[in-house]
């Protein structure tokens, strides 16, 4: 049924799915889908039905950099695992670096192009080399190899503050942490448990209004059959009280002929 306040060519599916029967009938599931495809086939947009939304922020659902780093090195070891494509070149490469704007990416995948071995993590920070043969008696060289020492140990005095500071507090921090989860997961199935019922709340208000709309569609349809009916039987009448009329009409015409005839 096409709507009065439409534009041309858009039509309003009028169904009552809670209604209507025979949708299990053989041949009804293969119609109706050939209907979809004829539809998907001809059927050109004219429109954005997205414009009255805002803007996507896709930011919103980016990792941390640190993050992308470590997915992009996993995925590029992925890559690399693999036997070389001629599919994955330079120019496939760049395609994907142009949709992955940072440094690191960027240069991770330019290395991937040139077919370059993937950086290993350094660990040189964490050497303490001596001086070299011949600069055994620098004294600049010596105090660097002091003051590398020093930041070294500085740094193990600082892991093992953080290890005994975990030790206090960590395991009350991982208490704090699972409340706030199980907080957070009963929130959110609070909130599952209201949209389910709106729902069906919702699905069962769409049952009785069709239900309602399907009794009162029948009703209308008897009316209609018992209205046509009616006509049916005047029309038959008015035929059959036109036939009657024009034998009378003849009957009278011959017994007036005969009349005049009998007069002469």
């Amino acid at each position: 049924m096409a709507g009065t306040g439409l534009v041309a060519g858009e039509v309003v599916v009028d169904a009552l799915p809670y209604f209507d029967q025979g949708y299990e009938a053989p041949g009804v599931r293969e119609a109706a889908a050939a209907l979809v495809e004829e539809e998907t086939r001809r059927y050109r947009p004219t429109k954005n039905y997205l414009s009255y939304l805002t803007a996507p922020d896709y930011s919103a659902f980016e990792a941390p950099l640190h993050m992308k780093y470590v997915c992009a090195c996993a995925f590029l070891q992925t890559l690399e695992s693999i036997e070389p494509r001629e599919d994955l070149g330079e120019g496939k490469c760049s395609a994907i670096v142009d949709s992955h704007k940072t440094d690191i990416m960027r240069n991770e995948f330019e290395r991937l192009a040139a077919r370059q071995p993937i950086e290993l993590l350094s660990m040189k920070r964490y050497e303490l080399p001596a001086p070299s043969s011949g600069q055994k008696n620098d004294i600049t060289a010596w105090q660097e190899c002091v003051n590398n020492s020093m930041a070294q140990l500085e740094h193990q005095a600082v892991r093992i503050e953080n290890l005994e500071l975990m030790s206090q507090h960590g395991c009350n921090a991982w208490k704090v942490y699972n409340e706030n989860l199980v907080h957070m997961i009963e929130h959110a199935q609070k909130e599952l448990q209201k949209l389910r019922k709106h729902i069906q709340d919702l699905n069962w208000q769409r049952k009785n209004m069709q239900l309602t709309a399907g009794s009162k569609l029948r009703e209308m349809e008897s009316t209609w059959v018992s209205l046509v009916s009616k006509n049916y039987e005047i029309e038959r009448t008015i035929v059959q009280l036109e036939n009657e009329l024009f034998q009378m009409k003849q009957q009278h015409g011959e017994a007036n002929k005969e009349n005049i005839r009998q007069d002469f």
